[in-house]
């Protein structure tokens, strides 16, 4: 079975096969992915997979209103778990962005209601033959990063951003040759 040249090890397999680039409009799971690509700012996707069942502990199961009331105390625990990556400026991105992620709820009904506006409510349909052809960051992506920083989010650029849409389905980056392309086509 062809494969996004990418998934090449059990568990980055596993998380291609089932999950990227499946389309998200459960809020719980998208702010997990918004802490997960922040988190990935700078390391390999493959560090964050193996750590991720510890951010899901840490961050109370990624539930956006109890990670929105984390004080001092909740921020020192998470600087010392092995388990996550400690650096204390993604920390204090995914608790500030708990608390914009809530206003945007607030604001529009729902997250997946506001970021999937961006795409029309459907995911685009990239067309890349090699990973080379995959870019970095789009217009969209630019529009969105730049929308959230304006709303008060951090460590949200629009590589990171674009990242969160590939992983969320809002854009079907699967490899043209890749068996899953043409599945997501279908969603």
């Amino acid at each position: 079975m062809k494969r996004c040249a990418w998934a090449n090890n059990p568990l980055a397999i596993d998380y291609h096969d089932r999950e990227w680039g499946v389309p998200v409009r459960e809020d719980r799971r998208l702010f997990e992915f918004l802490v997960l690509e922040g988190a990935q700012a700078g390391l390999s996707w493959n560090t964050i997979l193996a750590k991720r069942e510890n951010y899901r502990r840490a961050f109370a199961g990624f539930d956006p209103r109890k990670v929105a009331r984390f004080g001092a105390r909740e921020q020192r625990r998470l600087l010392a778990d092995p388990g996550i990556v400690r650096n204390r400026a993604k920390i204090d991105a995914a608790v500030l962005n708990a608390r914009c992620f809530l206003e945007v709820q607030e604001e529009f009904g729902s997250f997946a209601d506001y970021v999937w506006a961006f795409v029309d409510g459907r995911p685009l349909q990239g067309r890349r033959w090699s990973p080379r052809d995959v870019p970095a960051r789009t217009e969209i992506s630019d529009a969105l990063s730049k929308d959230l920083k304006r709303r008060g989010f951090k460590f949200i650029g629009s590589t990171i951003v674009y990242a969160f849409m590939q992983a969320v389905g809002m854009v079907n980056d699967h490899t043209v040759g890749c068996f899953r392309h043409a599945r997501l086509a279908r969603k």
